[in-house]
Order: structure tokens, then sequence, then C-alpha cells
């Protein structure tokens, strides 16, 4: 790595300067890319305004160290993180563009797996800089920012008592980087698009699971260079996050459904089993990556557009270069109204249904409510679109048949 540290007793000497320009001076030996380069950047912002390199007080060494990153309202609302209503968008403003960074060491700090772990806190903010600066901010939905919405959704199902009775550090280690980690260097295009393209990732994943794949691997990658758990047993550390960030694929949502369904018909999930723990951590992370139709609908709204925004995105690619467009990818044949409301029908809602099951909170009563109440509000705005393209298309037509009598009318008085 580039980036150098030295820490002598209380005194903790940077370099991150000095490598930077080093880095730089060697370019032509060891080339930097555009990414290590923002990586650094963003590294040396961070550590510049964190409390940690001016000193601690000993007796609070893992204390909330890097509050001068938060203006006083994102604090405020780190206060309340475990509310549903949890505005993403606009912790994401308040940090600058930084909520993955900033609300996951937050919840890393919150659960004490900081001290419980001996996480080095340099290693530990580097890492979540990398993850951050791997997402392509370009693409409207799978950025940053929806990594941290799927973090904070995350960590409300892990708040559920069924799960916080039984869950164990390890589970909470892995479930947080899962789903900070989850759609890392997304490329903004679906599988599909990857296979039909003869894309190197297709070829690499033999065509199965290939966005999972490259995320899963792509974190594993981070992880080892950020050398943040090195220090801890390996055990089956990697599989496990792998097999996470793989439950997020959606074209195998049915085989989960139905073995999720089936363990609530049988009543036989016992969370102090390790593998069932397991798979009801997969379980929570697919709900919290596919929950925005259950969010309030200012929040629900906004994330639908950015999807479809996606979508048609990939479509115009695909008829630009005379591909078969995908059906949801078509912008002159679909709308927003009509996706969200098949996704809602034909995913969202026969997960969350099974969900509720097994949690049967308040939580799992205000997502049902927000799903029923987001899924007609697209129906009410697709009927008054319908309304308005059918009376717009009357008003197109009338004025037509009344202009054409007007100059029949005049030329039949002149001839008389």
């Amino acid at each position: 790595s580039i980036l150098h540290f030295r820490i002598v007793g209380d005194h903790r000497l940077l370099h991150i300067r000095h490598s930077f320009v080093l880095a730089l001076s060697v370019g032509a030996a060891r080339p930097v890319s555009a990414r290590n380069v923002r990586r650094l950047l963003s590294f040396q912002r961070y550590l510049h305004s964190s409390r940690f390199f001016h000193g601690i007080p000993a007796s609070n060494p893992l204390g909330y160290i890097l509050d001068d990153d938060f203006t006083g309202q994102a604090k405020l609302m780190l206060q309340k993180v475990g509310n549903w209503n949890f505005d993403i968008f606009l912790f994401d403003r308040l940090t600058n563009g930084n909520s993955l960074v900033n609300l996951t060491f937050h919840l890393f700090n919150t659960y004490g797996l900081i001290e419980l772990f001996q996480l080095d806190m340099v290693k530990l903010r580097r890492f979540l800089v990398m993850i951050q600066e791997d997402y392509r901010c370009q693409n409207p939905y799978h950025n940053a920012v929806h990594a941290a919405d799927v973090t904070q959704a995350m960590y409300c199902y892990l708040q559920e008592p069924k799960l916080a009775e039984t869950l164990t550090s390890c589970d909470l280690l892995l479930g947080l980087l899962a789903a900070a980690t989850h759609d890392l260097d997304h490329p903004g295009v679906n599988q599909p698009f990857l296979i039909k393209t003869d894309h190197y990732l297709a070829a690499l994943y033999k065509n199965s699971s290939v966005l999972e794949n490259h995320h899963w691997k792509s974190a594993v990658g981070l992880l080892r260079e950020s050398d943040l758990l090195s220090h801890l047993p390996t055990e089956d550390r990697s599989e496990r996050l792998g097999s996470l960030i793989l439950a997020t694929d959606i074209s195998r949502q049915n085989d989960y459904l139905s073995e999720f369904r089936t363990h609530l018909d049988k009543g036989e999930l016992c969370l102090t089993n390790g593998g069932h723990r397991h798979f009801i951590l997969q379980m929570a992370l697919k709900c919290a990556d596919i929950c925005n139709p259950c969010r309030p609908w200012k929040l629900s709204k906004q994330w639908s557009e950015k999807v479809t925004e996606e979508f048609f995105h990939q479509g115009d690619i695909e008829r630009k270069h005379n591909l078969e467009v995908t059906p949801l990818c078509d912008r002159q044949s679909n709308s927003v109204a009509n996706i969200q409301i098949g996704f809602m029908a034909y995913v969202v809602e026969p997960l969350f249904v099974e969900w509720s099951r097994f949690s049967d909170t308040r939580l799992s009563m205000t997502m049902m409510s927000h799903l029923s109440l987001n899924k007609q509000g697209w129906k009410e705005g697709k009927d008054k679109q319908e309304a308005s393209s059918s009376r717009v298309s009357e008003e197109q037509r009338t004025p037509a048949t009344k202009d054409s009598n007007s100059k029949v009318l005049p030329q039949g008085s002149k001839g008389s």
C-alpha cells in the first residue's frame, strides 16, 4: 500500500502526504490509477478532519473519534439511525456524499465491533473509503447511497427481537459488511446485458450470478488490500460473506422464497442453529436490498425514479448498438409506474409477506403498510396519466374536426 503509518506510544505520525507525492513521482514504474488517486484524496480528507491524529484521551481510546467529519444535523440523524423513515438522501447531503463511510463506521462503533475484534480504526476508515470509492457514482441507482440505504435497512432488521437476541458478533460483522459491499463496482447494467455483449465478467463467472460474484470477489479483494481482518482467524469468513452477497441475485428469488416459506410452514427455524441464523441473514439482506417500495412514499418514489432511470439508460445503450432492448429498459413502452407496480406485486410483496410472518413486529407491519400505500399511489398516478393522455388525444382530434367544418361552410355559402 502507498499509505504508510507509524504509531509509537501516544505519538501518531502520518506519512500519507509524503507517500502520495512519492506514488505520483514514480508513476512510470508503478502506475497509480485514477481510482487509487481518488481513494488517497478521500482518505487524506478524512484523516485531516479526524481527532485521531490530534490525540485521543487515554481513558476513551475507542470513543466516537470522527465527529469532526459531521455537521450537527448529521450527528443528530445518526441518533435515529434505527428509524425506518431514515432519510439517506438527506444524510448523504449532510455528509458531503460520504453517507456509506460515516453510517457504516457508526454502526460498527454502535455494536462495539471495533473493540471486540480489535480493529485498527485507521484501517477500518480506509477500508470504508475504498468501498465507497469503488461504487460508481455515475450510476443513478446502484451507487454508494444505495449501499448506505441497504446497510441502514439491514441494521433495522438486525435490531428485530428474534435476531438481536440470537445473532453473534461475527454474524453482525458479516451482515454489515455484506450490506455495505453487496453491489460493489456495479456497472449499471444487468446480467443479461453482460452476457449478450460477451462481457469478460460473464465469461469469468460462466454466466452464473455474474454481478453478485463480482461484488463478492471485489469485497474480498478490498478486505485483503486494507488488511483490516488479517489478525483474525480466517475460518470460512470469505465464503460466508459470499453466501450473503450471492443471495441478492434476483434470478434466484424463488429458490430462497420457497425455502423460507417451507421453514415457516414447518415451524422449524431455530436461530440457535448457526445454519439457520445464516439463512435468516441471507433473507434479511435480500429484504434490505429491495426494501425501497416499503419505505415512506417520499423516499420510495425517489428510489423508483432512480432505478428506472438506470434501466432506461441501459435500454438506450441497447438501442444505440442495435441490440434487443430489454423489456423493462425500454423507455418507449414503459413507465416508472408500470415497472413499480409489477415489481411490487411479483417480487417485493411475496418476500415481505414471508418476512412479516417470521418477524411479526411493528416494523414489519409498517413496511407492509407502506408497500400497500405506495402500490396504490403508483396505480392512481398511472390512472391519472392515462386519463390525461386520453383527454389530450381527444382534444387534438376535436379541433381538427372543427377546422375542417369551418373551411367547408364558407365555401358553400360563396357557391350559393
